[in-house]
């Protein structure tokens, strides 16, 4: 799969901190890349980068297959979107007239601005003044800005933050919308994995500035498999025999965990252990959760 954002090594420090960390990011044509970690992990910091807001200590980024330097930045930016923080506007005019001056900024053509509004669903808002407009309301304008010029690649930085639940649903959606309508790439950053889980494809865990973990969001989920606990009347001679007939299994709080928990594994550990003549008093499957998962790659102290 083409990688339409490439960094390697990349770093930032101000003063004595070290922000970002050696940050290998890889974001697949295509996808919607979820950059998750806690507040103060380094995600606006590289998100910053990207756009050349900020300038790394030592490192390399490539956007488009072409590396990101002061003499092609502007050009790559072109085919760039991106919400940054909060949304910038001019609160006494209206969305529409916000949206003239970004077209004439970016040198799009006046009939991007229906296109835009049509996908951020603001037609009926369009002439309403900015300053009227609800949170919600603002972070669609933002959007819709940043759409404009048909970019190849959307960069959201906590798009649905202050956003009320039902706001919340209505960015989500129109953020997953947008690859399949227009063909971008998106990577948005977020602190809260539900959101992350529901929008995005591919994921990237960054935790104190160093990228932890990075696959698709299905490589993830495979993290949270089952377990199957049992407790018997002997769990010692319990694991002594499965163990002696290679059978993968461990002891965890006076209980049996088989490692294995398809239906031919668990048929074949419980027939082991009645054969041996060991009572199973009970069964329990336990599933461990993506915020177990989170908690346990970012350090127990990080709250979600």
């Amino acid at each position: 799969m083409k990688t339409i954002v490439e960094t390697e090594a990349l770093t930032k420090r101000y003063s004595r901190k070290t922000v970002v960390n050696e940050l290998d990011m890889k974001v697949p044509q295509g996808c919607i890349y979820g950059f998750l970690g806690p507040n103060g992990a380094g995600k606006s910091t590289t998100l910053k980068m990207l756009l050349g807001l900020t300038h790394p200590l030592q490192g390399s980024i490539q956007i488009f297959g072409k590396s990101l330097n002061p003499k092609n930045r502007l050009e790559i930016l072109k085919d760039i979107g991106s919400l940054i923080e909060s949304p910038s506007y001019y609160g006494h005019l209206t969305g529409r007239e916000n949206l003239e001056i970004v077209c004439t900024l970016k040198g799009a053509p006046t009939p991007e601005i229906d296109r835009v509004l049509a996908l951020v669903r603001m037609e009926q808002q369009q002439h309403k003044k900015a300053s009227h407009y609800s949170l919600g309301m603002k972070q669609r304008l933002g959007l819709a800005a940043a759409l404009l010029g048909q970019p190849r690649l959307l960069l959201l930085d906590e798009p649905t933050n202050g956003l009320d639940p039902a706001g919340i649903q209505e960015m989500r959606e129109l953020i997953c919308s947008l690859p399949a309508k227009t063909g971008m790439t998106i990577l948005v950053s977020s602190h809260l994995l539900s959101e992350i889980d529901q929008m995005a494809t591919h994921v990237g865990i960054i935790h104190k500035g160093e990228l932890i973990f990075q696959d698709s969001l299905s490589a993830l989920h495979q993290h949270s498999r089952s377990r199957l606990h049992l407790t018997c009347t002997d769990n010692a001679a319990a694991l002594s025999e499965l163990t002696r007939n290679s059978v993968p299994a461990s002891e965890e709080n006076e209980k049996i965990i088989l490692h294995d928990t398809d239906d031919h594994s668990v048929t074949r550990a419980i027939r082991l252990l009645v054969y041996a003549g060991i009572g199973i008093l009970r069964v329990e499957e336990t599933q461990v959760s993506l915020e177990d998962i989170f908690l346990h790659l970012t350090g127990k102290k990080v709250s979600l």
